[in-house]
């Protein structure tokens, strides 16, 4: 016990002193509960109090030296009958040792933050929807809701480079949201961010869009007019890219060309237009006419034409809706709307998620419709069943109503008794590898409604058999597209095929891989866009192996040529072919053509290859054959595939592509193979069978690599 003076220790509290100095981690057994410091201290004078304090630090031992929880003592313990230990409660701020670390707290949630590929999802629909619609205020509205503030440079970035390979209008449109966002939506620091990503990304641009130095310095020109950069951002940002980038060359064209010449600011103020917009009153007005001339004059090629040079493929659902509510006003002209609407989307002009935007926007307003059309509702349930019947509504309308069909079918006779049919068919078609068989067995049994019920059926069997019967299946969904099979029944058998990829992949363990290269394959062989992939991703649950198949499939086809390796992913394409006896038959052709053999006999021969994706490997070989031979007969040979259509303008511009990255080992052999290379771009280019582009873009950048 302390002396009443409070100055003096007791023998225990020096006991306990002494403990302590020797770092002992012992502790007497019988310790007073008054010799507990915190509250011993306050008694406490002199001397002695301030040992007390020094010795009532919190220990790193581990140890609290409480009673234990609900203890009604113990050895060496005062625990209280009625009171917890533990009790946080008597905490005293005020208290010279009182520690906040000791005081009770509570877990407060929250939100994860999304990533970078949800905001990039989210942000790409509303600059789709800003180029659609021009309202500056929602496309505002929608990226702030979209939260995420530091990753606001992407969507500078992903604004300009969308904006950078579309119309001048576009261009323009792109500069006056940025405007309108500098400092109110998105910060500054992340405007400038923004440009920087996109000065040190112009290589890769450049890849896709030829003029991309000359877009993107415009762009940073009209920011600095529009004082959104400051002018000290094109000498800083220049000290960071490295030498000889495009990123230089696009500062010092913004520069040299624009920001230094007389009346800069209005000269590139007015560069694309000024703000000249065309607005979505405008939009439905055209809408409107070109459907009213099209009953008139029932010139379907005209319409479709005036559908495109609007320009505006994500209002294509107000072209849907107008025209099937004039079906519905004017009974006499139905057959030619629907004729209308199937032409557009066998074309792929109208994409199926348009259409079924545009159905179930008249589904939503189908009540008001029937305040002016009596009967609207039976008369659209009439045109949906139209629509599916003749295929180009069947993966279009919503989910629940595509899914109707087909689930409600699965328990009709009819449909079991198809599915034999299919099953039939399929398995003789894999025995004699007949396709004007397979297409005749369809006409009879003409159900074309029941068509993606087929095409599943062919790849879940191709799926479980040899690389040969994949091949062979791939090759028969070629060869039934658009003359059998539109796109819209295609897109439609690969969302059934993918909304059941989780069962199949319980019989079959390689099924996500399979479906994976069944759908490039698609995509390559140019029967599916890659657009289509979001279409079909759009029909898939969330979360699902379905849509990381299609996600697969955008990885696989993303690829450095990744046309060839999806074609000979089975063993080549076509005919089923190997990749290296295409190759040897392509080398035969062009030797025999280049020895004096007929040009069309050569045409004829590409032709029977069967291969149009293979098509780059033939002007590839033609171009090292011609260099190699000193023959430019062969020239004569691309020019005539080109005009005849016979060889795309794609393929031809990555057969010189591939031939230009070829170019370092060709040296070896021929020195001289550079000078003749460039007088064959020039050659091709002046004839017209080459974009112009080519002979600018494609030596120097495959040049580098």
């Amino acid at each position: 016990m302390s002396s009443p003076g409070g100055g003096f220790l007791t023998e225990e509290q020096r006991k306990l002193l002494r403990s302590a100095s020797q770092g002992r981690d012992t502790v007497p057994e019988a310790v007073s509960p008054k010799g507990d410091s915190r509250h011993g201290s306050k008694s406490g004078a002199g001397g002695g109090g301030a040992v007390l304090s020094k010795n009532d630090k919190k220990s790193h031992s581990g140890r609290t030296g409480r009673p234990k929880k609900g203890g009604g003592g113990g050895k060496g313990t005062w625990g209280a009958l009625l009171s917890d230990g533990d009790n946080t409660s008597a905490l005293d701020r005020n208290d010279p040792n009182y520690d906040s670390e000791e005081e009770p707290y509570k877990l407060v949630g929250a939100p994860v933050a999304q990533s970078l590929e949800e905001y990039r999802e989210k942000v790409v629909r509303i600059i789709e929807e800003y180029f659609t619609n021009g309202d500056v205020a929602e496309a505002a509205a929608n990226l702030r809701d979209v939260g995420s503030p530091d990753y606001h440079h992407y969507f500078v970035k992903k604004l300009i480079s969308m904006a950078m390979d579309r119309h001048d209008r576009d261009k323009e449109m792109a500069s006056v949201l940025i405007s309108a966002l500098y400092n109110d939506v998105v910060v500054p620091d992340q405007l400038a961010k923004g440009y920087l990503k996109l000065l040190e990304s112009v290589d890769d641009l450049s890849l896709d869009i030829p003029d991309a130095v000359d877009v993107l310095a415009l762009f940073v020109a009209r920011a600095v007019v529009d004082d959104i950069l400051p002018p000290a951002f094109l000498s800083k940002t220049a000290k960071v890219l490295p030498e000889g980038s495009e990123g230089l060359v696009v500062i010092q064209k913004a520069e040299k060309s624009y920001l230094l010449a007389p009346h800069h600011a209005e000269v590139v103020e007015k560069k694309w237009g000024g703000s000249t917009q065309t607005t979505v009153e405008e939009v439905k007005r055209k809408i409107t006419d070109l459907l009213n001339e099209y009953v008139e004059s029932g010139d379907r090629s005209e319409a479709c034409r005036c559908i495109r040079e609007l320009n505006v493929p994500f209002f294509h659902h107000e072209v849907v809706k107008k025209a099937v509510t004039l079906a519905m006003e004017k009974r006499s002209a139905e057959d030619k709307i629907l004729s209308l609407l199937k032409e557009c989307a066998d074309e792929g002009l109208i994409t199926s998620s348009q259409m079924s935007k545009g159905f179930s926007r008249l589904s939503d307003a189908v009540e008001d419709l029937a305040l002016d059309i009596p009967h609207a509702g039976d008369m659209l349930q009439e045109i949906t069943k139209k629509g599916r019947k003749e295929g180009w509504l069947g993966s279009s309308i919503s989910r629940a109503a595509s899914m109707e069909v087909v689930t409600a079918a699965l328990d009709s006779d009819e449909v079991r008794n198809f599915k034999n049919a299919a099953t039939e068919i399929i398995q003789e078609y894999f025995a004699s590898d007949d396709i004007s068989e397979v297409i005749r067995s369809l006409e009879e049994l003409s159900v074309p409604e029941y068509h993606p019920i087929f095409l599943k059926r062919l790849f879940t069997l191709a799926m479980d058999r040899k690389h040969r019967d994949k091949e062979m299946a791939s090759v028969l969904l070629s060869a039934l597209y658009a003359e059998v099979i539109p796109i819209g029944q295609v897109i439609r058998a690969f969302v059934l095929l993918l909304e059941s990829a989780e069962d199949t992949a319980l019989d079959i363990p390689d099924a996500a891989n399979v479906l994976t290269m069944f759908l490039a394959r698609a995509v390559v062989d140019d029967i599916l866009a890659p657009i289509h992939l979001d279409e079909i991703d759009e029909e898939l649950m969330d979360d699902t192996l379905g849509r990381e198949i299609v996600h697969n499939a955008r990885a696989v086809l993303t690829a450095r040529h990744a046309g060839e390796r999806v074609l000979r992913c089975w063993g080549g394409g076509g005919s089923g072919l190997a990749v290296e006896d295409t190759k040897d038959k392509i080398i035969k052709l062009l030797e025999e053509y280049a020895a004096g053999g007929d040009l069309g006999e050569a045409c004829q021969c590409i032709r029977d290859l069967d291969m149009p994706f293979f098509h780059h490997e033939v002007v590839k070989k033609a171009l090292v054959m011609a260099m190699e031979k000193k023959n430019d007969r062969l020239l004569g040979l691309l020019q005539e595939s080109a005009n005849e259509g016979l060889i795309t303008t794609n393929q031809m511009m990555k057969g010189y592509g591939r031939m230009a990255d070829y170019l370092d080992d060709l040296s070896l052999d021929i020195p001289d193979a550079r000078e003749k290379f460039a007088s064959y771009v020039a050659q091709a280019k002046r004839e017209g069978w080459l974009k112009a582009s080519f002979g600018e873009e494609a030596p120097q950048v495959n040049g580098t690599t």
